[in-house]
């Protein structure tokens, strides 16, 4: 009787040693299955954030905040990539010393794929090279359109995409400003500047509805804070009191030096001297952009079906 007593307690303890494997396995697969979940959550959690930078004329300085802004981003940890959507004079590669081989042009033509013309820098940016790309999408298709768009979303590893855009008001560079999170127009204290930047805003509020739209304002090659803020309270008070158009004065690069320097060594200045007066003001605009998030970025793709649903009148 005792020995059968004792075989019945040995089949209990196997039993429940074996629930406890099997419990033991059931938490830990159920623990990875999480994990698993919650870095899928937070892949496509990840909204990119796209900034638009432009000007009303040339010779301002839009590529070279395009490109310290991108530097400073990625120096935050930020994964970056620089779209050169400048039809005229696309110069964002030669600020890095880099000649792309492809651009635009071939993945609209499916000769390649978005990820293989991205071209990797030394500073941890990616550049997208689309100078002859991009006087093609307005002729584009429905269903090239959507292929194209598709192409686009694989960017989505991005956290910043910054346009640098042609100066001017071309549809492209109007599209890129209504479509972005962030639209940012340079102008410098030169009056030629102010006057060309108020341009660009002005056709802005004529061709959009501007009510929920803020740009962001930045003066270039200010001598100093106060000569900076003469530029900016005039621009913000004629935009709000004739235009009806919010901006945000976002803050000013300094006159530097070094900043000519850099762009004969074809590196960014803050590269050259982190240090300097410009590279010390691209970061405090870059400081203030992250402090002000936007409601939801929606990525690049998401842009480009904005863009695209505007030029078919949608």
């Amino acid at each position: 009787m005792e020995d059968q007593a004792e075989k019945l307690r040995e089949i209990m303890r196997q039993k429940k040693n074996s629930s406890g494997r099997l419990y033991d396995q059931a938490e830990g697969l159920s623990g990875r299955m999480s994990q698993l979940r919650r870095n899928a959550e937070g892949a496509e959690g990840r909204k990119t954030r796209i900034i638009t930078v432009t000007s009303g004329k040339g010779g301002v300085g839009k590529t070279n905040l395009s490109v310290n802004m991108a530097l400073a981003f990625a120096r935050l940890g930020k994964k970056v990539v620089i779209m050169d959507a400048d039809l005229g004079l696309a110069n964002v590669n030669v600020m890095f010393n880099i000649l792309p081989k492809y651009n635009l042009y071939h993945v609209i033509k499916k000769q390649k794929t978005i990820r293989e013309i991205l071209v990797e820098t030394e500073y941890g940016i990616s550049i997208v090279a689309g100078a002859s790309g991009f006087s093609q999408i307005a002729n584009m298709g429905k269903k090239e359109r959507h292929e194209f768009i598709s192409e686009l979303d694989t960017l989505s590893f991005a956290d910043i995409i910054i346009i640098d855009t042609s100066a001017g008001v071309s549809s492209n560079v109007l599209d890129f400003i209504a479509a972005a999170d962030d639209a940012i127009i340079i102008t410098t204290p030169e009056p030629t500047a102010i006057t060309d930047a108020y341009s660009i805003i002005k056709i802005i509020a004529t061709e959009y509805n501007t009510l929920n739209m803020e740009l962001k304002l930045v003066v270039n090659r200010a001598r100093g804070a106060a000569e900076a803020n003469i530029v900016a309270d005039k621009m913000i008070s004629v935009t709000n009191q004739f235009l009806n158009v919010k901006m945000e004065y976002l803050g000013f690069i300094y006159e530097d030096h070094t900043v000519q320097n850099a762009v004969r060594q074809q590196k960014p200045f803050m590269v050259v001297d982190p240090k300097c007066k410009a590279s010390q003001s691209i970061q405090h605009l870059v400081g203030r952009i992250e402090k002000k998030q936007p409601n939801e970025p929606a990525g690049l793709g998401a842009m480009f079906r904005k863009m695209f649903n505007r030029s078919q009148g949608a």
